[in-house]
C-alpha cells in the first residue's frame, strides 16, 4: 500500500513498493490517501511512469494514522471525496481500477452495500471486500453472510465483487466462494503464513509442506532481500530484519502431519508443540529470539551479537 503523499514528495521507501520484479506476471499498486486531488497525481505518476497493470484504492486500511489523516477506511464515510478520487483516477490513467473496502467502519454499522453500485457507477471495474468493519480490524470471522448479501445488491451489474478474510484453505476457498457467489477471493493472512495455499487451491489438495522445503522457502525470500538491499551488512542485516517479520506470521502455520483435524483455521493459536524434527519445532516457536536463530540457518548466516528485533504484530512474540 502506497501513500499518495509520500509518492508525490519523492520518498524513496515508498518509490520503492512501485517497483515491478521481473517475476511478476501481473502486477498492481494499492494506493491510498485523503485528497482526491493528491491521490489522482499520484495515480497519474505512476501510470505514466511504473509498469503497473492496475491501480487498487485502498479505503479500507483500519490503522489509527491513516485513518485519522482522512485515508484508508475514513474514505468510506466520505462519499464526495470517494467520488472525486475514482473519476479522478479513471481519467488519468488507462489501467483499471479497483477498490478494497471493509463492510464499514464501525461494527454492526454495514455500509459498503450502499457504496458498491456507486462504484460501478463511477466506473470501478473490480471491488473487494473484505468482511469486517474498521472497528473490528481482525477480531470476529469475516462476514460471508453480508458479503453474500452485497453480492445480491448488485445483481447483474457489470462490476465483479470479489470476496475477502480468513481464508486458510482450499476447502474454505471454494466453500465460501460458492455460498457468498463472489467472483473470486483475495487471500492476505493466509498466504503470509502459507505461501502455497494458491498451490493447494488450484490443485484441491493439501500439503504437507516438511521443514526442509520450507526453510527453501525461506533461501528464496533472502536472495530476493538481497537482491534488493545488497549483500553488505546493512543489505543482510535489512534482509534478516524482515524475514523476522514474515516469521510473526510463518510460525502459526501448523503442519499438516501433526493435525488431527483438518483444515486448520487462520485463527486458532495452538499449544507450544514439538515438531518431527528439530528444524520443525524452532519454525513453530513463538519468540523472537528464536525467529533470529532461525535466519541464521538460512544463507544469511550468523547474526551479529547486536541484533535485536521487536514484532510489529502484537503476539506472544513480545515475550521473546
Amino acid at each position: 500500500m502506497a501513500v499518495a503523499k509520500n509518492i508525490l514528495d519523492g520518498n524513496k521507501n515508498e518509490w520503492a513498493l512501485l517497483r515491478r520484479h521481473k517475476s511478476e506476471d501481473i502486477f498492481g499498486i494499492q494506493l491510498t490517501g485523503g485528497d482526491p486531488e493528491l491521490i489522482t497525481r499520484a495515480a497519474e505518476i505512476i501510470n505514466h511512469q511504473t509498469q503497473v497493470d492496475f491501480i487498487d484504492l485502498n479505503i479500507g486500511c483500519p490503522i489509527d494514522a491513516m485513518f485519522n489523516a482522512g485515508a484508508g477506511s475514513a474514505l468510506m464515510g466520505k462519499t464526495n471525496k470517494l467520488r472525486e478520487a475514482i473519476q479522478g483516477i479513471n481519467y488519468v490513467t488507462d489501467c483499471p481500477l479497483t477498490i478494497k473496502l471493509r463492510t464499514g467502519i464501525y461494527k454492526n454499522k454495514n455500509i459498503a452495500h450502499k457504496l458498491l453500485p456507486k462504484f460501478d457507477d463511477w466506473g470501478v471495474q473490480l471491488s473487494t471486500l473484505h468482511g469486517r468493519s474498521r472497528e473490528q480490524r481482525y477480531t470476529k470471522l469475516a462476514d460471508y453472510d453480508y458479503i453474500k448479501t452485497c453480492v445480491d445488491e448488485l445483481g447483474d451489474r457489470q462490476m465483479a465483487l470479489y470476496g475477502n478474510g480468513d481464508i486458510f484453505s482450499w476447502e474454505e476457498y471454494y466453500q465460501k466462494k460458492e455460498y457468498s457467489g463472489v467472483s473470486g477471493i483475495m487471500i492476505g493472512r493466509g498466504a503470509l503464513i502459507k505461501p502455497w495455499i494458491f498451490k493447494e487451491i488450484k490443485e484441491r489438495q493439501n500439503y504437507d509442506i516438511q521443514a526442509s522445503e520450507r526453510l527453501e522457502i525461506m533461501n528464496e525470500f533472502c536472495k530476493f532481500g538481497l537482491e534488493h538491499w545488497g549483500t553488505d551488512t546493512v543489505g543482510v542485516n535489512t534482509t534478516r530484519r524482515y524475514l523476522c517479520d514474515w516469521q510473526s506470521f510463518l510460525h502459526r502455520y501448523i503442519p499438516i502431519g501433526l493435525m488431527e483435524v483438518l483444515p486448520q483455521k487462520i485463527n486458532d493459536r495452538p499449544p507450544v508443540y514439538f515438531g518431527r524434527n528439530e528444524l520443525e519445532t524452532l519454525m513453530a516457536s513463538p519468540k523472537a529470539s528464536d525467529w533470529i536463530k532461525l535466519t541464521e540457518k538460512t544463507i544469511l548466516g550468523p547474526a551479529p551479537e547486536s541484533f535485536t528485533f521487536t514484532p510489529k504484530h502484537k503476539a506472544n512474540a513480545y515475550e521473546g
